[in-house]
């Protein structure tokens, strides 16, 4: 069990100092998110480690893409979700509900996604980031040609692709180490 110095089961405290860099980042979230995310916090014992993950972490869910931030918000819900991470669906369920101003999205997103108002391009994404976190080795033309349908370019599919990959991954470690969300994400945009 995490305890509040820290945030995962595992004993591996965050480098101190940190980094003038490191520290200049958490200042950012702390100002803009109001919290410093717990999955930094676990990250920090190794800058490295940390730096990599949140290298990709903002490639995938923040630059440019023909993905807009909250359908990216809803793959890591799904996904996670579907891999039953504490960590991802309190995190992310919290940033589906801000970006979107509907807090029932964000619940359906964590209970049961095809329970939510969604149009029909929201649901061929998700239809997708089911299959490929379920039954990745199945995926087809088939499964690419109903992204096309719905809208989605090559490079599109390609982020899908990579958000899912990534929140796959991340909800493992997550679950692995017993990280715990911040206590702030439970009252966001409710």
């Amino acid at each position: 069990m995490s305890t509040p110095d820290r945030p995962t089961a595992l004993n591996l405290p965050m480098v101190d100092p940190l980094p003038e860099p490191t520290r200049k980042y958490f200042d950012v979230c702390q100002d803009k998110l109001g919290i410093i995310p717990n999955v930094l916090k676990a990250y920090a014992f190794d800058i490295d480690k940390l730096n990599a993950f949140t290298a990709m972490y903002n490639d995938l869910m923040l630059a440019d893409s023909g993905l807009s931030k909250l359908e990216r918000e809803m793959i890591a819900v799904v996904v996670s979700s579907i891999n039953r991470c504490w960590y991802c669906q309190v995190a992310h369920g919290a940033a589906v509900r801000e970006l979107s101003g509907t807090p029932e999205l964000g619940e359906a997103m964590v209970m049961n996604w095809r329970a939510a108002d969604l149009d029909s391009r929201q649901t061929a994404m998700l239809t997708f980031a089911e299959k490929i976190t379920k039954s990745s080795a199945e995926t087809t033309e088939s499964d690419r040609q109903a992204l096309r349908d719905a809208g989605f370019s090559d490079r599109d599919i390609w982020d899908i692709a990579n958000v899912v990959g990534f929140f796959n991954m991340t909800n493992r470690v997550a679950s692995a180490t017993g990280m715990q969300p911040n206590a702030d994400y439970h009252a966001q945009a409710r």
